[in-house]
């Protein structure tokens, strides 16, 4: 039987494109140090090609021949975090392409907390540049099967690693800022970063980096984001013009009219998290046209999960 990781491999080495299994979301990968595979992951997605995307690496004694310097700063959080859904800005070596960093001059790491994962990147040994696996804007996969209805034959080898833990993408730090800034909240709070480091600020100004513009993670539903004391009206006067709506709350919201599909309940900011990008899927594979959700608590994870919902919204 021939190993599906041994294939993977091969793929990157031959300038191929690898879809993979992470904690957060499934990657499409390939050779960060190779422009060419790194064109056919812009191309595949349909993304511009000033976004950065983030290197994956094995482990952080990989992290040398990627960047300028490995600070203590970088290293005391790797220990923290690696392997996890933290991924550390950081000043470019000149090895690493332009046209992985979107011609920035910093470079964006992090070691994925999957076995797969894992498996891929020692047996490839070198760093994969790897966006999530989907078009871009659209929701993030977090089942092989996402991958293949959305990116087709357009991925040489998808790697199934089952559903995705965690389900939101990682938190991306910028320690190229005095403080550092959190660019995009993840799976690692900030409560958890302050812990090891001590304060950190708030992105400002432009994007810069993975999945912040305005309007992103957008399923074909519209996404509207409410509270739960508003829901039951809303899905009435909605259902009431005919519309096919989808609801997601953290519980149980009653009453809701007998046409409208339940996608959860969605429970603490966790498990909220893990099905929320299967939830919009979900949604649009049943013709919904509306989504009504209810955000969890903005703690932990509901951070990551708020802002994705809000982006969401925002493409809708």
């Amino acid at each position: 039987m021939t190993d599906p990781v041994a294939m993977g491999a091969r793929a990157l080495m031959a300038g191929g494109l690898v879809a993979f299994p992470t904690e957060t979301v499934y990657g499409l990968g390939g050779n960060a140090l190779d422009p060419v595979a790194v064109s056919r992951i812009f191309a595949a997605k349909g993304r511009p090609t000033d976004h950065p995307l983030i290197c994956h690496i094995a482990s952080a004694d990989d992290l040398t021949p990627l960047v300028a310097e490995v600070t203590p700063l970088a290293r005391a959080l790797a220990d923290a975090f690696w392997p996890g859904p933290l991924t550390l800005v950081m000043p470019r070596s000149g090895a690493v392409p332009d046209a992985v960093t979107g011609g920035r001059d910093t470079v964006a790491v992090r070691v994925p907390d999957h076995p797969l994962a894992l498996e891929l990147l020692r047996a490839f040994g070198g760093p994969v540049a790897a966006p999530s696996a989907n078009r871009f804007g659209r929701p993030s996969p977090t089942r092989a099967g996402d991958v293949r209805d959305e990116l087709g034959d357009t991925v040489d080898v998808i790697l199934d690693g089952g559903p995705c833990a965690i389900g939101v993408e990682s938190t991306v730090l910028d320690l190229a800022s005095d403080p550092p800034q959190v660019l995009r909240p993840g799976g690692i709070s900030v409560e958890q970063i302050e812990a090891v480091i001590g304060p950190v600020a708030a992105a400002s100004g432009p994007a810069r980096a993975p999945g912040m513009l305005e309007s992103h993670y957008a399923p074909g539903a519209r996404v509207e984001v409410l509270d739960a004391e508003a829901l039951p009206a809303r899905a009435d006067e909605l259902a009431g013009a005919g519309e096919h709506i989808a609801v997601l709350a953290p519980g149980a919201i009653s009453p809701l009219p007998d046409s409208v599909l339940v996608l959860g309940p969605a429970g603490e900011p966790d498990t909220y998290a893990a099905l929320l990008y299967a939830a919009f899927r979900r949604a649009d594979a049943e013709g919904c046209a509306v989504i009504l959700a209810v955000p969890p608590a903005a703690e932990g994870i509901g951070v990551a999960v708020r802002d994705r919902l809000a982006r969401a919204a925002a493409g809708s």
